[in-house]
Order: C-alpha cells, then sequence, then structure tokens
C-alpha cells in the first residue's frame, strides 16, 4: 500500500512538473511574439474552468482607450437591475452631445434633438464603440468616477477610468490616465462570465453585444479558426506627431471547441509599426493561447 501511494506521488509530482514546463513554453513564445515589435506588449490569460492562467506584461500600466467601454457597460446594467435606471427609458440626445468623433448614432440621427432609448445607446456604444453614446452614458452614471468605483468595489483594483471620450480627444497624452494592466481587464471578464454580478437579462445583453463587435477582425479573432465565438471589445488610440501608436488593444473571451472559456487580454502600446502588424502580434498570441489550450494541455486537471 506504501508503495502504491510513493509511485502516486511520484506520478503526481512529474505530471506537475510537466505542467510548469509546458506554460513555461508558452509564457516564452509569448514574450517572442511580443518582442517582434517596438512598442510594449501586456498579455493576461485564464482558463476560466481550470483556473490555469499566464501573462507577460500582466501588471503593467497600459492605456485601455474603447476597452474602457465594457467596465462602464457593467456599470450601467447593475443600475438597469437595481431599478434606478431601464434599458426601455427614453434619453434625450441634443446637439450638445455632438463632437467631432466616431459615433454610429450620430450618423444615425445627424439633427440630434431625438429621444432615443437607453438600451440602443448602450448597445452602440458597447458593440460599436459610439464614442458620443459613450459620453452620454458617462453622464447618466454621474461621470467616469462612477464607473471606477464600482469596478472597484467587485475587488478590480487596478484601473483607472478616469476621462471621457470627449476629454480623451483633446489631447494625445490624455489617454495614458485611462489606464488597466491586462491582469485586471482579465479578472473582470471573470467576473462578468462567473454571472453572479448582473442579471440574466443583463449579462445577456451586454454578451450580445460583444458578440458582435465589428472592429478588431484581425486581433484576437485574426487567426482562430472559422467560426470560434469570440465575445471581445477593442480599443485603439491616435498616434502621435512621431507616428508612434498610443494602444491598440482587445479584450474578451473565446469559446474553446469543448465548451470551456478563455479570458484573454492583450494590450499594446508605444509602437512604431503599422496597426496592421500590431493587429498581426495581438492575433498570434491569441492563437497560440488557443493551440495550447485546446490541444489537451490542461485536461488532466479537471
Amino acid at each position: 500500500m506504501h508503495r502504491i501511494t510513493y509511485l502516486i506521488s511520484i506520478i503526481i509530482i512529474l505530471i506537475a512538473k510537466s505542467g510548469h514546463a509546458q506554460k513555461d513554453q508558452l509564457r516564452k513564445e509569448l514574450r517572442q511574439v511580443a518582442s517582434s515589435i517596438s512598442g510594449s506588449v501586456g498579455v493576461a490569460i485564464k482558463h476560466l474552468e481550470n483556473n490555469d492562467t499566464v501573462s507577460v506584461n500582466g501588471r503593467s500600466h497600459f492605456p485601455m482607450q474603447s476597452v474602457y467601454k465594457f467596465p462602464l457597460a457593467l456599470a450601467i446594467l447593475d443600475q438597469v437591475d437595481k431599478g434606478k435606471l431601464s434599458l426601455e427609458q427614453k434619453v434625450h440626445m441634443s446637439k450638445d452631445d455632438y463632437f467631432p468623433t466616431w459615433s454610429p448614432l450620430m450618423k444615425k440621427y445627424p439633427d440630434a434633438n431625438v429621444d432615443v432609448p437607453l438600451s440602443e445607446i448602450l448597445y452602440f456604444t458597447a458593440a460599436q464603440s459610439d464614442n458620443a453614446g459613450c459620453d452620454i452614458l458617462f453622464s447618466m452614471l454621474g461621470g467616469p468616477a462612477a464607473a471606477d468605483r464600482y469596478i472597484h468595489g467587485l475587488g478590480v483594483k487596478d484601473i483607472a477610468i478616469i476621462n471621457t471620450e470627449r476629454e480623451l480627444h483633446q489631447s494625445w497624452n490624455v489617454q495614458f490616465d485611462n489606464w488597466s494592466t491586462p491582469v485586471a481587464m482579465t479578472q473582470l471578464l471573470e467576473i462578468f462570465h462567473e454571472g453572479n454580478i448582473l442579471s440574466k437579462q443583463s449579462h445577456d445583453f451586454l454578451w450580445k453585444a460583444m458578440l458582435e463587435v465589428p472592429m478588431g477582425g484581425k486581433r484576437i479573432k485574426g487567426l482562430l479558426p472559422q467560426g470560434t465565438v469570440v465575445a471581445h471589445r477593442t480599443g485603439t488610440g491616435a498616434r502621435n506627431d512621431k507616428g508612434i501608436a498610443g494602444a491598440v488593444n482587445n479584450t474578451g473571451i473565446m469559446v474553446l471547441p469543448d465548451g470551456k472559456h478563455i479570458a484573454i487580454t492583450v494590450y499594446v502600446t508605444q509602437a512604431s509599426e503599422e496597426d496592421s502588424k500590431l493587429e498581426e502580434v495581438i492575433a498570434k498570441i491569441a492563437r497560440r493561447v488557443y493551440d495550447y489550450y485546446e490541444g489537451g494541455e490542461l485536461r488532466s486537471k479537471e
């Protein structure tokens, strides 16, 4: 009996060492991909069923850009669930809400002076990255600080939601005030995925919006097998007068063929390469992560 117990212990130790070696190899490969560009790359991954994690520069600060519309949407839907807001309520949009920016809402309602359901504004913001809609939501919430407090209250501390979209448009440097670590954003994805902070209706609304994000098709989704389900949110910053990119980001949850979920955040900042190259880096990282977990390295943990 003692011999059998001893052999089982040895097997467990060998399996653990093999798992660590495989993860070290994954991390090494992710670092190699990240080092192929001039900028700083941050990655944080978590297998949401196995709780396995991998990160590269995961606790460094990166500008979020429109990735912060995901935590904003969570904060708005929390107010909906508490009865303080309603997805059916009408929100008046005036010319004062408009400014030169990306906004499908402004294109749909060019003359403004219209009452729009909150659900439409939230969808346009979460799915189509509407900047005017984003600032309307911030106003309804009580400003960016209210969203920041809500996220911190969930236990996600390494995030700072400071500025509106209108303020972000004023200066290239402002974007660095709105930051998060890759680990923190992946933690927030996990909390959302667990389904405990929002009602099922609110959770499903946001999940659907993130599934339908039309931007970023060459980022996390870029090299994944066709048909792979990815609920995600992108973020992209302008370049400064030296051609340096502020941010090319993507965060989301990919669904593996076995139905398991991988939360992944990849941030890129301060890079001189063209956006297509930066998106390729994100795509390569996501594909390597997909292959690693889909290939069965962690199934022994289940």
